[in-house]
């Protein structure tokens, strides 16, 4: 290979993978397309429209829209079960670290 194009192939490089992490979305942290197969069970409650917790008896938050941070945090503490509720605990007490950040970089992809 001549000498003279490798600068120029190093920044035709550089680019493209530049271009393929600002794709990935809205996260960098997590994966959305892998957060929304990780986040099948989450759907059931959080995105139905009005839904209300039978025990104790509250509204159940939409996530479509929330930061992905706070998604993370909440998931991480009913996971450690530093933040009580029993249905949260047990979808969360399963989750690593990585599918954590995916289901919270889907549901932060998504509009309000």
């Amino acid at each position: 290979m001549n000498k003279r194009y490798i600068p120029g192939l190093l920044s035709s490089l550089l680019i493209a993978h530049a271009g393929s992490v600002m794709a990935q979305g809205a996260s960098a942290e997590g994966d959305v397309v892998a957060g929304r197969l990780a986040a099948e069970t989450c759907l059931g409650c959080h995105a139905v429209e009005g839904y209300f917790n039978v025990y104790p008896s509250y509204k159940v938050p939409k996530l479509g829209g929330q930061q992905a941070g706070y998604i993370a945090s909440a998931l991480k503490v009913y996971k450690d079960g530093s933040r009580k509720h029993d249905t949260m605990h047990a979808n969360a007490v399963a989750l690593s670290d990585e599918a954590i950040a995916n289901i919270a970089a889907y549901f932060a992809s998504q509009g309000k």
